[in-house]
């Protein structure tokens, strides 16, 4: 959840003809991959091929040129000294200073936004992104990793690939004036009453589509719940899906407030209700200059969530709470509200993700994409806990693994 497009900046003039290059070369190597030209990464045997080099960052007002083909690969474990490479941009880890946050560190050596992680049927937990060297232009479709454990990452490969496996996200789109083709905040589920794994995930800079596993497995192949292979909303971006205890299917997006009910088939709608947020929080300096200027009487800016903890429903969206990229969600008793308890959950953990591991355990997914984060843009996690009212806090305890100089 979990998406850039409302942080992406025009690079200075200076640089545009540099980018202009970097978009003609990207869809370039997009049209070579759909021509079949099989040493392009994004074919069918993308998922062997090896990592690409240090990946980049693309702070704002600043832009890098994309490779001929955009997957990010494996990644790497961090070094024992718990340091890792691939992050190029220092942050003031302020809020790890200040004690909003305890010293974690990245699961990966892996470039990474819009981190997600689930518990699959299977007793495995998958994770997956935004990825590739840069997103802001081209990337190769969806990469999936398999844990038993939290610990150990394997790398499953790019589960589905634009090129090959796309309908309309094949065509590029035009973001800031330029074409693009790029997957933004994919996420995977696991749907218990369908016994099947989903992917929902945003075309740049906008449009939705939902797939569903054709085996069950969450290496797919993926096919569209939508007939003819059409967009699930031809708008929007950060889209999440929750499924209820009854089975039933509920989406969102964006920066949430809207709920829909899914149809059986996962083929569209059933119903759409805009839910109500008790008693909003007027400050200025909880929300970004756009909800600001909406009157903050929303759920947030982007990067969506709607999850079930303790008998609660819990939906929100990321926020610039105190310039933190923070995911802040309300309570409610109901899926359809109305919700109350509007609150910062993680400090710096916007875009990602809430889930239960298999002792009963709740994390937060984390990526970094603030000044007060301790990284950029590489996955991680954080274990949370729930006070009286349902509040979301950070746990005090931290596993070794997460924190940083100690053993993973």
């Amino acid at each position: 959840m979990n998406s850039m497009f409302p942080t992406f900046h025009r690079p200075p003039s200076r640089l545009r003809a540099g980018v202009l290059a970097a978009l003609g070369f990207c869809v370039a190597g997009f049209n070579a991959v759909a021509a079949g030209d099989t040493n392009v990464p994004g074919t069918p045997a993308a998922s062997s091929l090896p990592r690409q080099g240090p990946s980049v960052i693309a702070p704002a007002g600043r832009s890098f040129p994309s490779r001929r083909g955009g997957i990010s690969g494996p990644g790497k474990p961090l070094a024992p000294d718990g340091k890792w490479t691939v992050s190029t941009r220092a942050t003031s880890n302020s809020a790890v200073r200040q004690g909003l946050l305890p010293p974690i560190r990245p699961l990966l050596d892996l470039h990474m936004r819009d981190t997600e992680i689930i518990l699959g049927g299977d007793g495995n937990y998958y994770m997956t992104g935004s990825t590739g060297d840069n997103i802001w232009a081209f990337n190769d479709g969806v990469e999936l990793w398999r844990s038993p454990d939290l610990k150990k990452w394997e790398y499953l490969g790019l589960v589905w690939i634009t090129a090959r496996d796309g309908t309309w996200e094949k065509e590029p789109q035009s973001l800031h004036g330029q074409p693009v083709v790029t997957i933004w905040a994919p996420e995977i589920h696991y749907l218990k009453k369908l016994n099947t794994y989903v992917i929902c995930l945003s075309m740049a800079p906008g449009g939705i589509s939902l797939l569903k596993s054709s085996t069950g497995k969450p290496e797919g192949p993926y096919v569209n719940t939508v007939p003819d292979g059409r967009p699930l909303r031809k708008d929007g971006i950060d889209a999440t899906i929750f499924e209820d205890d009854d089975g039933q299917v509920y989406f969102c997006n964006g920066g949430g407030g809207s709920i829909s009910l899914m149809k059986v088939d996962l083929s569209g709608f059933a119903e759409t209700r805009t839910v109500t947020l008790l008693n909003p929080d007027h400050n200025p300096a909880h929300h970004t200059a756009s909800v600001v200027q909406r009157g903050m009487n929303g759920f947030g800016h982007e990067g969506a969530v709607l999850f079930k903890a303790n008998g609660r429903y819990y939906h929100g969206a990321e926020d610039d709470y105190e310039g933190r990229y923070s995911s802040c969600v309300a309570i409610a008793d109901h899926i359809w509200g109305p919700y109350t308890n509007w609150h910062e959950t993680v400090p710096c953990g916007g875009g990602t993700d809430f889930f239960q591991d298999k002792e009963g355990n709740w994390w937060c997914a984390f990526f970094g994409n603030d000044n007060a984060a301790p990284w950029r843009e590489l996955p991680g996690i954080v274990r949370i806990d729930f006070d009286q009212d349902g509040k979301i806090f950070v746990a005090k305890t931290q596993p070794g693994f997460v924190l940083q100089n100690s053993t993973p």
